[in-house]
């Protein structure tokens, strides 16, 4: 029987999700439509609205649906001209806000995972130091979704020296991660722009959202018909906004019920099983405030490429490290940005585990880890 660990690269669909989806499926009208049946479509994606504005602390409003956390990545960053300079991200963001860095940043974590003192110094000197680039649009995650950290301390940080930018330098805050397992916590003052997934909270694959904190609407990417009030133009897909509106629903209850506690308690049996089996295996961030859900290992001479190979092979899907870049053969850019050596980066492995997921599962789990270990020690010895 096969046991799913990779629930930071994508979720299974959640029960509530499926049923909005299937009920969406005969709501024949475009949401664009002003007859009847337009109309219910509408009710539709402005009730998932409101529903992912309740898990994420904004109103209904300062929601922008998209196809995915990536576009929305990408149409915060073309807002970088409304914030009076480049864009620049933290080098242990996620790919897609990385890609765009036009200004190299120092990492706002070290090897043990604790964040470096002095970054927000950095930072406002860097976006005030007219002798470079000046980098007025920073990417800071709430959460790294390869090691679990809590870049914040679990806070959503916002916009330094004044809102939008007006001095020093504003945020996007990427919360994919947090939101629906942690509640979402913003510091003094709110981001600029915050980005999330449906697919990583029990909604379908395939929709995102944008969430515009900013006084002015985002200045479209895709023009067309206008939709979305004018910022993303494009039919809107209602069936994936009807799940990703019921995944957010219920992800918010889980989280105010407390459940994804008992999942913190099994991810710190499942770390005690592979501290008992390998005293060279690194636990990242094992002592810093992470995810109630991740753990990112390292056992540096096993590549990791080969240890979800032989996971895979023993009935256990977990993963390298991001989903997005983890069928490529590199090691990780984060664990790099963090201290960690080439022979490291490209060691680990990370495993995330999900509402579902079983004590018996978690020490399974370490039982097959812990004995492809020791044929690996022979192997290399």
């Amino acid at each position: 029987m096969r046991t799913y660990l990779d629930h930071n690269a994508t979720t299974p669909l959640r029960a509530e999700a499926r049923a909005a989806m299937v009920a969406a499926m005969d709501v024949a009208g475009n949401p664009s439509s002003v007859h009847a049946e337009g109309r219910a479509a509408k009710m539709l994606v402005e009730r998932a609205r409101a529903q992912v504005a309740a898990l994420v602390g904004c109103l209904p409003t300062q929601v922008v649906f998209t196809g995915s956390a990536t576009e929305a990545a990408a149409l915060a960053v073309a807002q970088k001209h409304r914030h009076g300079g480049v864009f620049a991200a933290l080098p242990t963001e996620h790919d897609c806000l990385r890609v765009w860095s036009e200004v190299e940043m120092p990492s706002p974590i070290g090897r043990d995972g604790v964040p470096l003192a002095g970054l927000q110094k950095q930072l406002s000197d860097l976006a005030g130091d007219h002798s470079v680039e000046r980098a007025a649009l920073v990417a800071m995650s709430a959460a790294n979704s390869e090691t679990g950290i809590l870049t914040h301390a679990g806070k959503v940080l916002g916009s330094v020296d004044g809102a939008n930018g007006t001095a020093g330098y504003s945020v996007i805050c990427d919360i994919t991660q947090v939101a629906g397992k942690m509640p979402v916590v913003y510091d003094a003052a709110t981001p600029s722009y915050a980005i999330l997934s449906a697919h990583k909270l029990g909604g379908p694959k395939g929709i995102g959202a944008l969430i515009n904190f900013t006084r002015e609407d985002p200045e479209p990417m895709l023009r067309g018909g206008g939709q979305e009030m004018g910022r993303r133009s494009g039919t809107e897909n209602v069936i994936g906004i009807a799940g990703f509106g019921a995944a957010a629903e219920a992800a918010s209850r889980d989280v105010a019920a407390g459940r994804w506690e008992e999942v913190a308690e099994h991810r710190d049996l499942l770390e005690q099983a592979v501290e008992a089996a390998s005293k060279v295996t690194i636990l990242v961030g094992k002592d810093a405030p992470r995810l109630p859900n991740t753990s990112c290992m390292i056992t540096a001479g096993w590549k990791g490429e080969t240890q979800v190979i032989q996971m895979d092979l023993s009935g256990f899907a977990i993963s390298a490290g991001s989903a997005c870049s983890s069928g490529k053969v590199r090691a990780s850019a984060v664990l790099h940005a963090m201290g960690y050596d080439e022979t490291e980066a490209s060691s680990a492995i990370r495993v995330s585990l999900g509402l579902e997921t079983t004590s018996e599962q978690v020490l399974r789990f370490a039982d097959s880890w812990a004995a492809k270990l020791a044929k690996h020690g022979i192997r290399a010895a």
